[in-house]
Parts: C-alpha cells; sequence; structure tokens
C-alpha cells in the first residue's frame, strides 16, 4: 500500500507538469493606429504611413487591442498554469480543440495569422478608401468551389469574376446584391479565364444564413492609386481591420478624428466596409481599459460576449459597419454620451 500511495503521488506530480489540451486567452498590449511603433533600429515608425497622397497629423488614440494566447499546437503549457488561468477571472481557458483543427502545427498556426492579417489590412485600406469615395480597383476571382457547388462546370479556380445579370462586380457587396435580388432565379455571370471574357447562366442556392450563393470560394487582389504601409510585427489574425481602416481614414482627412480622445476597438472588416465578429473580445475590453481607453468599439455580432463584462469606466458602443464606427467616433468627440449611441443589450 505504502508502494502504490508513493507512486500515485508520483504519478499525480507528473501529471501537473505534462501539457494540458487548453488554449488561455488574456489581455494582450493595445497599439495606437494613428501613434508609433517600435522599428528596428530603435527609433519610432508610424504604425500607418500613406505615401503618394496627402495626409494629415493625427491627434488622441485608435488602439487596436490584442489577446495573448498560451497553449495550443506545439505549447508545453502545463497543468498549473491552466489552473492559475481558470483561477483568474481576466482569463479564458477554452479546451484547444475548440480553437484548433485536429492535426494544426505550431506553424500552420503562424502561416495562417500572418496571411489572415495581411489579408486585413489590405481589406482595410479598401474599405477605409471606399468610406472616403477614393477610386480604387478591386477584383474577385475564384479560388475554389465548395463541393456540390452550383457553378461546378460554369466556374473554375482563377475565373475573375467581372459582371452579374449585366452589372459590372466592383466589389463583393455588388456581387452580394445581385445575388439577392436574384432570389433563387438563374444569373448570367461574366467571368474572364487566361484573359478571354465569357459568360455562363448560374442558379444560385440558399445558404444556411439564408443568403444566396455561388458556392464558391473568393480570392480578392485589389490596385490601389497609393500606398499604404502597415508596420506592426508579432500581431496575427484579421481582429484589427476595423481600426485599421479608422486609422487610414484619420490620416487621409484634415478633421482630427478622436477630438484627442482615447479609442480602442476591435473586429474584423471587409472592403466594403462590414466588421465582423472576433474572438477574446472579454480580454480585449479589459486590455484596452487597463490602457486607458475611455471608449470601445465592439462589433455588433458579438455583442452577446460584450453584456456584462464591460470593466467600470469603459464606454462600449456597438457598431456593425465602418461608417457606424467612424459616426460613433466622431459623435464621442464631440461630447455625445457613449449611453446615447447604439448599445449591446442583454437577450
Amino acid at each position: 500500500m505504502t508502494v502504490c500511495a508513493a507512486l500515485a503521488l508520483g504519478l499525480g506530480a507528473a501529471a501537473l507538469f505534462l501539457p494540458a489540451p487548453y488554449v488561455v486567452e488574456s489581455p494582450g498590449p493595445t497599439f495606437n493606429t494613428v501613434g508609433t511603433v517600435k522599428n528596428d533600429s530603435g527609433g519610432e515608425t508610424p504604425l500607418i504611413e500613406i505615401e503618394g497622397r496627402t495626409s494629415y497629423p493625427t491627434n488622441g488614440e485608435l488602439d487596436l487591442t490584442t489577446v495573448y494566447v498560451a497553449g495550443g499546437p506545439g505549447s508545453n503549457m502545463g497543468f498549473l498554469e491552466a489552473v492559475g488561468a481558470w483561477l483568474d477571472p481576466q482569463d479564458a481557458v477554452v479546451p484547444e480543440e475548440f480553437v484548433y483543427p485536429r492535426g494544426t502545427t505550431g506553424e500552420d498556426v503562424d502561416e495562417q495569422n500572418a496571411a489572415a492579417m495581411t489579408s486585413s489590412q489590405e481589406a482595410a485600406v479598401a474599405a477605409a478608401l471606399r468610406e472616403l469615395d477614393i477610386p480604387f480597383t478591386e477584383e474577385l476571382s475564384v479560388a475554389e468551389l465548395v463541393e456540390g457547388s452550383p457553378a461546378a462546370g460554369s466556374l473554375q479556380a482563377g475565373d475573375a469574376l467581372v459582371r452579374v445579370d449585366g452589372t459590372d462586380i466592383d466589389g463583393i457587396d455588388t456581387l452580394r446584391t445581385q445575388l439577392q435580388d436574384s432570389a433563387g432565379e438563374p444569373v448570367e455571370v461574366g467571368f474572364r479565364r487566361d484573359g478571354v471574357e465569357q459568360s455562363a447562366s448560374i442558379t444560385p442556392e440558399q445558404g444556411e444564413n439564408g443568403n444566396y450563393q455561388l458556392g464558391i470560394f473568393l480570392a480578392t487582389s485589389f490596385e490601389f492609386p497609393f500606398e499604404v504601409t502597415i508596420a506592426l510585427d508579432n500581431v496575427g489574425g484579421p481582429s484589427a481591420g476595423m481600426m485599421f481602416a479608422l486609422g487610414i481614414v484619420d490620416r487621409l482627412t484634415p478633421e482630427q478624428l478622436t477630438g484627442g480622445k482615447h479609442f480602442a476597438g476591435t473586429g474584423t472588416i471587409d472592403s466594403a466596409g462590414n466588421i465582423g465578429a472576433i474572438g477574446g473580445i472579454q480580454q480585449k475590453m479589459v486590455g484596452a481599459s487597463d490602457a486607458g481607453a475611455q471608449f470601445f468599439l465592439a462589433p455588433a455580432d458579438n455583442c452577446g460576449e460584450v453584456v456584462g463584462n464591460i470593466p467600470d469606466g469603459l464606454g462600449v458602443v456597438r457598431v456593425a459597419t465602418l461608417d457606424e464606427a467612424r459616426s460613433a467616433v466622431q459623435a464621442l468627440a464631440s461630447g455625445t454620451n457613449p449611453a446615447d449611441l447604439p448599445q449591446c443589450a442583454a437577450g
């Protein structure tokens, strides 16, 4: 019995130091999109730099927020670390399989985060330019067909989408609108393959969300009239898109958007300016509050996680588009009470 007890204790102690199959999310640092970041030479570089068009000085802060992620593929996080996170109300502990598909490696995660960040920056530039009515070129092409796609036999990977039912496709919103207007009736899709324009009649199918779709994954490429460089390393994922876009808008307009006040926020963005949900919003609100933010812009689709978790003293406003986010910042900068703007409501 003594030997068994000793063995059990030894196994229990060893288990405390074994890797735990959990991911811990905790508040990360914030970065002012209209401020500067450290460069490799030890100096300061504007986080957003614009070349080829007049840009303007800014004040205040438009912080993007981040989350520290511990655990996951390739991690050595131990059981004791996971328990400590469980006991910290600012941290979130979730099973690894809820965050990463089985078989994902650490290298996969890094590559996906880097690709998402690049895509997010391009979409943010496009959304900002569209918000300011600055022309640019956006081309949608077929990246891949969904299994059983209604476009099978008509479209293939690499096809550039040109028009739908005679309407030129100048962005994702045009394509979505035309497909919705079809109400499931066949649409004439013009596309360019190997430099030759063609067309095909395709009957969209209604997805689970009620939207009519061609059953394709899209790739987007842009041609902008000037260069926008975002200098931010060691941060991945798409959730900074909205704050990048607001920072670009602020840099391209003579009026100082923030009125000298401290804003923070999070949210993905597409080229049409639609803001999407992100992960870790509770930790991001804490990080924003810790950094001294007065106001926080939260994606409407995250409202369920916002209610009941807002740090004291932080005014949170619900936004669904870049135009709404810009209007909210302008209103708050002029002295409007956050409670008088769209809020996340319980239930």
